[in-house]
């Protein structure tokens, strides 16, 4: 189904989806102020599943398909998100570099699931490619190479876990999210002793200022529990090479967020990067509906000549 054949309620629900998560990176970036990336995931997946997860019933699914989704949607995708932006990946570049996740799931939505995936469509994916080498290219300043590689693994783990949730079927959304996230806690803690160590795990939580109690707050409330149900249920009614490039419009909103709220510079490479990426969201959601009308007008061009 092409994207442009969603109902139109529907394609408002992607586009609030994809601006949440593109703010959501500075709420991210402000809280790993106070907070190091590992523990900062625990807490969020904390207060996701509680009190919630006492309240919502537990999706009618297998409890290993329920732990594989959570920790790859959750616990492996945002550990290492979190854990790239405190190595030195700056929240706009973050939110343009985790779109690699795109590419993962429309080939593993073609290899496992049988989804045609077009010929614009790879067109499209190739052009926003185009502007993720911008990104590597320029490592050093807002992108250090270990940053890159942590966000580029999150959105492998992202990408596997939107066929996981594809597989899943119709399931309750927020119980889905709940459920899923309450698989992440206990050893994203027990990740963050080892590697963080309680003594900094002591000071970080004494020490949160409002500023992360807020950004904290935003990250579970509104990115995780609002726009990752909104996501879960979309995905269900739709191919995944229909909801998946949406997420292409995420650094817009993600570098215009980090460049109002946080003051990154945006350079002509930055923006660069950006258009390579718009145009190919472009190709991927609107070529297959177009592209077809446009080569009979091209073959019909010479002979009304």
């Amino acid at each position: 189904m092409p994207a442009a054949t969603l109902p139109f309620r529907h394609l408002l629900l992607a586009l609030l989806v994809v601006t949440i998560w593109g703010a959501n990176f500075v709420a991210i970036k402000v809280a790993l102020r106070e907070l190091p990336p590992l523990l900062l995931c625990t807490v969020r997946f904390v207060a996701v599943a509680l009190p919630v997860v006492f309240f919502v019933p537990r999706p009618k699914v297998p409890w290993h398909q329920l732990a594989l989704y959570g920790m790859t949607m959750f616990g492996v995708h945002f550990g290492l998100l979190f854990l790239g932006m405190k190595l030195g990946m700056s929240a706009g570049l973050a939110s343009l570099t985790l779109q690699f996740q795109v590419f993962v799931t429309l080939a593993l939505a073609a290899m496992m699931l049988k989804e045609r995936i077009s010929v614009v469509q790879i067109a499209g994916a190739l052009t926003a490619f185009g502007g993720f080498g911008l990104v590597a290219a320029h490592t050093g300043g807002d992108v250090t190479i270990a940053g890159l590689s942590c966000v580029l693994l999150a959105a492998c783990s992202w990408g596997f876990a939107n066929l996981v949730s594809k597989r899943l079927g119709a399931v309750n959304p927020l119980a889905l999210v709940v459920w899923g996230g309450a698989f992440v806690p206990v050893p994203m803690a027990v990740a963050s002793l080892v590697f963080e160590g309680p003594t900094l795990i002591a000071h970080s939580l004494t020490q949160a200022g409002f500023a992360t109690i807020g950004s904290v707050a935003y990250i579970v409330y509104g990115s995780t529990l609002l726009a990752y149900s909104l996501w879960s249920w979309l995905l269900a009614r739709h191919p995944a090479s229909t909801i998946a490039p949406f997420t292409l419009l995420v650094p817009v909103s993600g570098m215009l967020s980090s460049s109002l709220l946080l003051g990154e510079a945006l350079p002509a490479w930055k923006l660069q990067a950006a258009v390579l990426v718009i145009v190919g969201l472009a190709l991927s959601l609107f070529g297959p509906r177009f592209a077809p009308a446009l080569l009979r007008a091209m073959r019909r061009a010479p002979a009304q000549g």
